[in-house]
């Protein structure tokens, strides 16, 4: 059964706790609040609670920062907002007053993860001061705070850069502690690896945390932290866009470059050994946390599967059924506009269940990706959907009856409808995967932030020295090539050597569509080269030309009827055998042969080529990537900070 940390009495401790947002921070220091909220677990567990209650806001991870707002454009994912072009995510992020992520009330991301960092600051300096510290649960719940307040900061480096850094609660009395400038992330980083560390000591694993965090998914634990650390680390020992020096007001475009966060390398190697520490902790407790089969991450994912034990997830956001949490919605495999959401296994949009409906499916895949794949790589066709949910109510997709076995074509089909090139559509997260029916656009289903490959794969990274090939000393006693290929075995695949260029690679196999890729490539180094690179590929596989000289102009497939995808019963077609979408593949033999086979241009449709670079680019040609790979802070953040606010990068 799935958990949730969102309750009434949460909502009520919340009223006479903060107020609203503008009380807030107007809130006496907790010495002169009554001070059993802190002598009581219940009560700090609440108090806990109201940081949580903020991630399920309007315009927090509710719906903008889980999932096509961030992390894109990449060399292997895109946002589909808008037009359904690559495009519009280069024109939706660099705005410095885009309506959907900022308004002028302060319901917008950044806001909520400030007042999300202020709530964390009330709560770990009133266990600190008021709580019994030597009690173990008070130790989880400042560990959980700890870890709260780190998330929040690694969000907001990874979508600003520098940004003001305040650790302690606003006590009234110093107004310098309200209007806190804009800082060097380095000062942030370097306070985070103390607190992760504390945390991580506070913490135990999942199965002996405390209370309702005992074995769950939607409760940090020790490995949360250890993780949280390693990621954080891989992120301060590589690159960023930064300013060259810290300037109030801001630099201009040509002030700023990408360059080490620190130039001293052996700190640089210092991390990397806390990243292989961090890691050979978790790696070595929670042996055999990868699961068996890849698409089962997934499926437990959208099925709320939150039991810690038979998850590989380390931490998933936790949303109410019902209520909040749009994930699904924004990230899951696109049902189009003519299916009518009831027809699956779920309800979707519209209180009756019978509107037409869709999932809008922001996050879309970058088509040279799918000829990247290994044959038998067993992650592709979990990772991309070359279709979209379609209800056909009698027009068919065929002439030939025997394209959808068992029919006669007359109407009420549910089927995969094949698109162009251009619909690539991240698969990780299906709708009829779910087990539970809902209305609305609040799906619930929980928002991953980290699972157990990516601590394997962080480990062999740091093992080996990341892109500086300086590997730490010291390595725990587990060997990083097998930490790597335990990642490729669970895809079907046979070893390989543990090298920097094949662990980008496998990240970007293993991780598509997480969030991920995009800071990788920042760190690395490698957002703008790859980005031009993948525009160059875009161009030749458009054309037909080098690397994909000879591939098929078209794409020949089969249905076949599958059972137990709808509440009615009504049949349902998935995809049999596909020919086009391998390296080598010919026209069927049988095609003229038998029925059945299915024909479709993957590459143009009335001579109009989808790949067009016109309409069809990861960023608009006259930006220079690697000068815009953070948001701008918005001007209604700006204009309220008392000019401790500014945005730098020339914007």
């Amino acid at each position: 059964m799935k958990k949730y940390i969102y309750s009434i009495a949460i909502f009520a401790f919340l009223l006479s706790f903060v107020a609203c947002e503008e009380d807030f921070f107007k809130t006496d220091s907790p010495s002169a609040m009554d001070v059993s909220v802190f002598k009581s677990a219940d009560m700090t567990e609440q108090a806990i609670g109201g940081i949580y209650n903020l991630f399920g806001e309007d315009k927090s991870f509710r719906n903008r920062l889980c999932g096509g707002y961030v992390a894109l454009n990449t060399d292997i994912e895109y946002c589909n907002k808008g037009q359904g072009q690559a495009m519009e995510s280069s024109k939706y992020v660099m705005s410095k007053g885009t309506g959907d992520l900022s308004t002028s009330n302060g319901k917008d991301p950044w806001a909520y993860l400030n007042a999300a960092v202020e709530r964390a600051n009330v709560v770990i300096d009133g266990i600190q001061q008021y709580s019994d510290t030597t009690d173990a649960t008070f130790q989880y719940l400042l560990g959980e705070a700890l870890t709260l307040r780190a998330f929040c900061y690694l969000e907001m480096i990874k979508l600003w850069g520098d940004v003001p850094a305040c650790f302690k609660s606003f006590d009234g009395l110093n107004n310098e502690d309200l209007y806190v400038k804009k800082t060097d992330r380095n000062v942030i980083f370097e306070q985070l690896r103390s607190d992760l560390r504390y945390a991580a000591y506070l913490m135990p694993w999942s199965a002996q945390c405390p209370r309702g965090a005992k074995n769950y998914t939607g409760r940090p634990s020790k490995s949360v932290a250890l993780g949280l650390l390693a990621r954080m680390d891989l992120m301060y020992a590589g690159k960023a866009l930064r300013p060259n020096q810290i300037v109030e007001g801001g630099t201009g475009i040509n002030d700023c470059g990408v360059q080490y966060n620190l130039t001293d390398a052996e700190q640089r190697k210092e991390l990397y050994q806390e990243v292989v520490w961090a890691c050979a902790q978790i790696i070595k407790e929670e042996d055999g946390k990868l699961q068996a089969d890849y698409a089962d991450v997934f499926k437990k994912l959208c099925s709320d599967v939150t039991d810690y034990a038979q998850s590989e997830y380390l931490w998933a956001l936790p949303f109410l059924d019902g209520a909040r949490g749009q994930f699904l919605c924004l990230n899951g495999l696109k049902i189009s506009t003519k299916c009518a959401g009831h027809i699956l296994n779920s309800q979707y949009i519209g209180g009756d269940g019978k509107s037409d409906t869709k999932i809008q499916a922001m996050i879309q895949i970058v088509p040279t990706f799918l000829w990247d794949f290994e044959k038998d790589d067993k992650r592709r066709d979990i990772t991309i959907c070359p279709f979209q949910w379609e209800f056909d109510n009698g027009s068919g997709q065929s002439s030939e009856p025997s394209a959808f076995p068992g029919s006669d074509m007359a109407k009420d089909k549910l089927y995969q409808k094949f698109g162009g090139i251009d619909g690539f559509y991240l698969g990780k997260y299906r709708i009829e995967w779910m087990k539970r029916t809902y209305a609305g656009n609040e799906d619930a289903v929980d928002m991953p932030v980290l699972r157990y490959a990516d601590v394997l794969l962080m480990y062999a990274e740091a093992a080996i020295g990341s892109v500086e090939g300086n590997a730490p000393a010291n390595l725990y006693g587990l060997d990083p090539v097998e930490q790597f290929n335990k990642v490729r075995r669970r895809a079907g695949l046979a070893d390989k050597p543990l090298t920097m260029e094949n662990l980008m690679a496998e990240r970007a196999f293993e991780l598509c569509g997480e969030n991920i890729r995009k800071y990788d490539l920042m760190r690395w180094d490698k957002l703008g080269s790859q980005l031009k690179l993948t525009t160059e590929r875009l161009a030749a596989l458009d054309a037909g030309t080098g690397e994909f000289e000879g591939r098929m102009d078209s794409v020949y497939f089969t249905y076949k009827k599958v059972e137990g995808l709808t509440q009615d019963g009504s049949p349902t077609y998935v995809f049999d055998q596909w020919v086009g979408f391998n390296k080598g593949d010919v026209t069927p033999s049988n095609y003229d042969k038998t029925q059945g086979w299915i024909r479709k241009a993957i590459y143009e449709k009335d001579g109009e080529r989808y790949l067009n670079p016109e309409n069809y680019y990861l960023y608009s040609p006259d930006v220079d990537v690697d000068k815009r790979h953070y948001w701008p802070i918005f001007d209604v953040n700006v204009n309220a900070s008392n000019g401790t606010l500014w945005n730098d990068y020339g914007y």
